[in-house]
C-alpha cells in the first residue's frame, strides 16, 4: 500500500473525546486493500447497522464510530452473550492521494465497507505510444 494513502492511528479512547456514559470502547479489526483506483477498508463491527454508525472526516482524519446495544427478539430473553455492549471507534489519517469527496460507505451484517478512491492524478495509467 502506498505510504501516503492512509495511516492507522492506534488509540483506546481518543484523548479529545469526552464520554457521558461509561461504556467500553472497542477497536474494530480492519482489513485494508489497495487497488489501482483506491482503497477498500473493511471493519468488523458486530451488532451495528446503518443507524448506529457514523463516519467523520475532519481535515485528513477519518474516524469511524459505531454503537452496539444487544436486543433480544420479541418473546425471547438473552441467555448467553459473548459480545459486550459498547462503542466501536477507530481513526485513520488519510494522505493527499485519497479523493475525499467520493468516499462511500456501506454496512451490512455488522461489516462496514468503505471505498476510498484515489484522486485521478495519482491513479496509474498507461501512456499510448504512437509511431511518429
Amino acid at each position: 500500500m502506498a505510504e501516503s494513502a492512509m495511516c492507522k492511528r492506534e488509540s483506546q479512547t481518543p484523548a479529545r473525546t469526552e464520554r457521558a456514559q461509561q461504556t467500553p470502547v472497542f477497536t474494530p479489526r480492519v482489513d485494508i486493500r489497495e487497488m489501482e483506483s483506491g482503497l477498500i477498508l473493511v471493519a468488523d463491527m458486530p451488532g451495528v447497522d446503518e443507524s448506529s454508525v457514523t463516519i467523520d472526516l475532519e481535515g485528513s482524519e477519518l474516524t469511524i464510530r459505531g454503537t452496539f446495544v444487544p436486543k433480544a427478539p420479541e418473546g425471547y430473553t438473552l441467555t448467553y452473550q459473548e459480545y459486550a455492549s459498547g462503542d466501536y471507534e477507530r481513526a485513520f489519517t488519510l494522505g493527499d492521494t485519497i479523493d475525499r469527496e467520493n468516499i462511500k460507505a456501506v454496512v451490512k451484517d455488522g461489516i462496514l465497507r468503505l471505498t476510498l478512491p484515489k484522486v485521478k492524478e495519482v491513479q496509474p495509467r498507461r501512456i499510448a505510444v504512437n509511431a511518429g
